[in-house]
């Protein structure tokens, strides 16, 4: 048999358990999951030592296209992507102009199509104007759910009050993903901080209930209306409780950056470098974030990579802005969790491939199976490296986690049978494209 690629000897990740395997590639879908020795490959790769997962996904990015190319770019974005070994992304919709119509789609599918190194799904902002189409937008080639933003956003992408939210759920059947944050806690709340504050404040203005109270309102509303929605990053004990009795409606992201960092430290540590939306938050609910990873209560870990130029971050808090790099991060760090012990290698798959396509709807992205894309990530659990500014491909050049020690690294990232990377270095021409969603 003659196949485009064949992966020789890696310990390959399968929906039913890890087991050393050779895959044969053909016309850009996996073949064979038993590839014999007289069979033959245009390419081959020695995976020997590696281990081999389905192509992960970071199902939560903002890539800034349209918008300031020296910011971030769907070029630059995908490029810091494949180096950190993701094979694809699903890119929020609050760029310049935002994605809330046909025709906004439309432009953003050419940039894709001349400029993404791997695939790509694309979220369409709702907005109060647009809610009576988004049962038409959210059905748009390579849409992969309709994005709410009930707190933390800036123009017309903000529907805050539960009539508006209501609305949006009765406009189209497909999952909708919000930013759960209550705006109008934030708002009162506001008056009690003042420039100049502390980074630490952030997490004290946008508390626990803040984030408790939201996901509560949008989850009644859920039941109400019957819609399957997706809170997005996730972050509190509070709510991760909650929501166990609300998974026939419910289903839970949990941030890389909150399995990760602890506050009160890491404000003081990096100031405005740690400031997100939700924020991070103490010990006490990074210790409730990973009891509701290893039970099964979260579904997907995404970066929420969301890249601000340095002369923005460093002004005073909280004049600045909310967001941090990560896409080309996450797997670097969620592997070194892998090797202390935090999680095991098979669920981090199902975190990063199976659930964002079962939560989605991907049609044949997220398992390694004869007949789905042929998207890998390579994976050597032995290597030690250190996170560096100078290694990240977005043009910011920083990331939180600068100076972090990890044990495990990306060195190949496959999408489609492309090999996109290989030992950090991108070998590929853009190739990515829009994927394919359940209707």
């Amino acid at each position: 048999m003659h196949y485009d690629l064949i992966i020789r000897g890696g310990i390959c990740v399968f929906p039913w358990g890890e087991a050393k395997a050779d895959l044969g590639v053909k016309d850009g879908r996996i073949a064979s999951l038993a590839v014999t020795a007289q069979d033959d490959a245009a390419e081959e790769i020695d995976a020997t030592g590696l281990h081999v997962l389905p192509g992960l996904i970071d199902a939560h990015v903002h890539l800034r296209d349209p918008g300031n190319a020296a910011i971030e770019s769907i070029a630059t974005g995908t490029r810091a992507a494949a180096l950190g070994g993701v094979t694809m992304v699903f890119d929020m919709p609050n760029t310049s102009p935002s994605i809330t119509s046909a025709a906004t789609i439309a432009d953003k599918r050419l940039t894709v199509a001349e400029n993404a190194l791997i695939d790509m799904g694309l979220y369409v902002g709702a907005t109060r104007a647009n809610t009576p189409e988004l049962a038409a937008l959210e059905q748009e080639e390579g849409v992969c759910a309709i994005k709410v933003f009930a707190g933390s956003s800036t123009g017309d992408l903000m529907i805050e009050d539960d009539e508006g939210i209501e609305a949006v759920l009765r406009s189209g059947h497909r999952r909708v993903a919000f930013h759960s944050e209550d705006e109008y806690r934030l708002q009162a709340r506001k008056p009690l901080f003042e420039t100049g504050m502390p980074h630490v404040n952030h997490m004290i203005w946008r508390d626990e209930e803040c984030a408790f109270l939201g996901t509560r309102r949008i989850t009644a509303l859920a039941r109400k209306t019957g819609r399957p929605v997706h809170i997005l990053h996730t972050s509190t004990a509070e709510e991760l409780d909650w929501l166990a009795a609300h998974r026939s409606h419910v289903s839970v992201e949990v941030l890389v950056n909150h399995l990760t960092q602890v506050g009160p430290d890491c404000y003081e540590t990096l100031g405005a470098y740690a400031v997100m939306n939700p924020p991070i938050r103490d010990q006490r609910h990074y210790d409730a974030c990973w009891a509701a990873l290893r039970d099964g209560r979260v579904d997907v870990v995404s970066s929420d990579h969301a890249p601000h130029p340095r002369e923005a971050k460093e002004k005073p808090w909280p004049q600045c802005p909310a967001g941090l790099t990560g896409v080309q991060t996450i797997v670097p760090v969620m592997l070194d969790h892998v090797n202390a012990g935090r999680l095991s290698l098979t669920r981090l798959v199902d975190l990063m491939a199976a659930g964002p396509a079962r939560i989605y709807g991907l049609q044949t992205k997220g398992r390694m199976a004869v007949g789905f894309d042929a998207d890998f990530t390579l994976v050597d659990m032995k290597a030690q490296r250190e996170i560096r500014n100078d290694w990240i491909a977005s043009p910011v050049g920083w990331t939180p986690f600068d100076g972090k020690h990890v044990t495990g690294w990306p060195v190949g990232t496959i999408v489609r049978g492309h090999i996109v990377m290989r030992d950090d270095e991108i070998t590929s021409t853009p190739i990515g494209r829009l994927a394919r969603f359940a209707p």
